[in-house]
C-alpha cells in the first residue's frame, strides 16, 4: 500500500516526534555535560582551558565534518537503523569518558561521541517531518532545533548536580545509560515500514534520478545563500562559546560551586532556546508581508548580541551584568530560525534537505567547532573575562553577511525559480 493510502494515526505521529525529540535531548546531554564538569577536570588533570576547549570543540568539528556523507548513507540505508546506530554510538562514548584516565582518554571518547551525533540533526528532523502535514514543518523544525538549547540546559544542570554529590564520572555515566534506554524504545516503536507508509515526501524521491553534480551546485548558487550559512555559523560561535564556559565563568567570577554554576548556566541555555524559538516566530510574522524583513530580524539579532554581551562582560559582576548578558544570550542564537527560513527560500525542493545538512555543516565548522575551543585559547592568555568581552565581535561580521544577503536576496530568488522553471519543463 502507498503512504497516502495508510497514514499512520496522529499519536503515533506524535509519539515519533516525543522519541525523536527525547533522542534530541540525549544528544545535547551527552554532549554539553562536559561544561559542567570544566572546574574538576582542570583541576583533577591539571588542565589548560585550551585543552578544555578542545574537548567540547572536538564534538562539534567531528559533527560539521560527517553531517553531509552521513545524512547521505541514512537516506540509502534507513534512516532508523540509522538514527538507532548512532545513539548507542554517541552514548557508548559517553560512558567511556566516565572511565576515561586522562586527557588523551577523554578526547577519543569525545571524538566518538561526536561520531555518534554527526548526522543525528539532519536525519532526526526527515523523520519528524515525514509523518506530519506540510503545513506543520516550519513549527516542528522551529521546536526540533530549540530543542538542542533545552537538551544542553539539562545536561549542563543535572551534569552540575551529580557532579557535586557523585563526582564527573557519574555525569557522564548517567547521560550515556540514558541514551542506551532510548535508543532501544526508539528501535522498538519507531520503524522504517511505518515511516515509509507516512512518508509525505520531502522532495527527494521525486529528484532521484538527478545526477548529484546537477543538484548539489544549487546549495551555493547565490550571495545570499551563502551570507545566511556564514551569518548563522558565525551567531552560533557566540552562543556555543558562551554555553561552554558560563559554568567557568560563573565559578570564577562568582565563586559559585559545581551544582550552582550548573544550574545558573542551565538558565542561560534555556534562554537561548527560547530566543531560537522567538527568533523564528518573529520572522515568520514578520517576513509574510515583506520576506525582506527576515533578513532585517537576523540584522538586528547579530548586533543586539554583540551590544548586549560586549556591554555585559565589561561590568563587574553582579545583577546589571547577569542582565545584560542574559539579553545578549537571548538574541546570540535568535538567528537560527531565520537562517533557516532563508536558506529554505534560496535553494530548490530538490535539495530543500541538503541544504538543511549544509547549513548544519556551516554552523558546526564556523560556530560549534571553534566557539568554544578559541575562546579557551584567548583565555588562557587574557584571562576568561577577558575572552569572553571579545568574542562578541564575531557577531560584528555576521551581521555585516546577513546585511549583504538582504542586498542580494531578490536576485537569489531569480535564481531559484529560473531553475524550478526550468526544471518543470524537462521530460520526467
Amino acid at each position: 500500500m502507498t503512504g497516502p493510502a495508510e497514514p499512520v494515526t496522529r499519536r503515533y505521529a506524535w509519539l515519533v516526534f516525543a522519541l525523536s525529540f527525547g533522542l534530541l535531548l540525549s544528544d545535547y546531554m551527552s554532549r554539553q555535560v562536559l561544561n559542567a564538569v570544566f572546574p574538576l577536570l582542570k583541576a583533577e588533570w591539571l588542565l589548560s582551558d585550551a585543552q578544555l576547549g578542545s574537548l567540547s570543540g572536538i564534538v562539534a568539528l567531528m559533527v560539521g565534518l560527517l553531517t553531509f556523507p552521513l545524512s547521505l548513507l541514512a537516506d540509502r540505508w534507513g534512516r532508523v537503523r540509522s538514527l538507532v546506530l548512532a545513539a548507542v554510538v554517541w552514548s557508548l562514548a559517553t560512558l567511556g569518558c566516565a572511565v576515561s584516565a586522562s586527557y588523551g582518554q577523554m578526547f577519543l571518547g569525545r571524538f566518538m561521541v561526536g561520531v555518534g551525533e554527526a548526522a543525528y540533526g539532519s536525519v532526526g528532523i526527515a523523520v519528524v517531518l515525514s509523518v506530519f502535514p506540510a503545513g506543520l514543518r516550519a513549527t516542528l523544525s522551529g521546536a526540533f532545533i530549540a530543542g538542542g538549547a533545552f537538551g544542553s540546559v539539562l545536561g549542563v544542570s543535572i551534569g552540575g548536580v551529580v557532579a557535586q554529590y557523585l563526582g564527573w564520572r557519574w555525569t557522564f555515566a548517567v547521560m550515556g545509560l540514558f541514551g542506551l534506554v532510548l535508543a532501544a524504545v526508539y528501535g522498538i516503536v519507531v520503524t522504517e515500514r511505518k515511516l515509509a507508509a507516512a512518508d509525505v515526501g520531502l522532495g527527494g524521491a521525486a529528484d532521484a534520478g538527478w545526477p548529484v553534480r546537477t543538484l548539489l551546485p544549487r546549495l551555493f548558487s547565490s550571495v545570499s545563500v551563502l551570507c545566511a550559512y556564514v551569518g548563522s555559523g558565525l551567531q552560533m560561535f557566540i552562543a556555543m562559546a558562551l554555553l561552554a564556559w558560563m559554568p567557568s565563568f560563573l565559578d570564577r567570577s562568582y565563586g559559585l560551586t559545581t551544582a550552582e554554576a550548573g544550574l545558573a548556566a542551565g538558565v542561560f541555555a534555556l534562554i537561548t532556546g527560547i530566543g531560537m524559538i522567538g527568533g523564528g516566530m518573529v520572522c515568520d510574522r514578520l517576513g509574510r508581508g515583506n520576506p525582506h524583513l527576515k533578513w532585517t530580524v537576523a540584522v538586528i539579532c547579530s548586533t543586539g548580541s554583540l551590544t548586549l554581551l560586549t556591554a555585559g562582560f565589561q561590568l563587574p559582576p553582579g545583577a546589571p551584568q547577569l542582565f545584560l548578558v542574559g539579553a545578549g544570550i537571548l538574541l546570540s542564537n535568535a538567528t537560527a530560525g531565520p537562517a533557516a527560513a532563508m536558506v529554505v527560500s534560496l535553494t530548490p525542493a530538490a535539495v530543500a534537505a541538503t541544504a538543511m545538512a549544509t547549513l548544519t555543516l556551516a554552523n558546526s565548522l564556523l560556530g560549534l567547532a571553534p566557539g568554544p575551543a578559541v575562546t579557551g585559547m584567548l583565555a588562557d592568555r587574557m584571562g576568561l573575562r577577558a575572552a569572553l568581552q571579545v568574542i562578541p565581535l564575531v557577531s560584528l561580521v555576521a551581521g555585516l553577511a546577513f546585511a549583504l544577503g538582504r542586498r542580494h536576496y531578490d536576485k537569489g530568488l531569480v535564481s531559484v525559480s529560473a531553475w524550478a522553471l526550468r526544471k518543470s519543463e524537462l521530460p520526467t
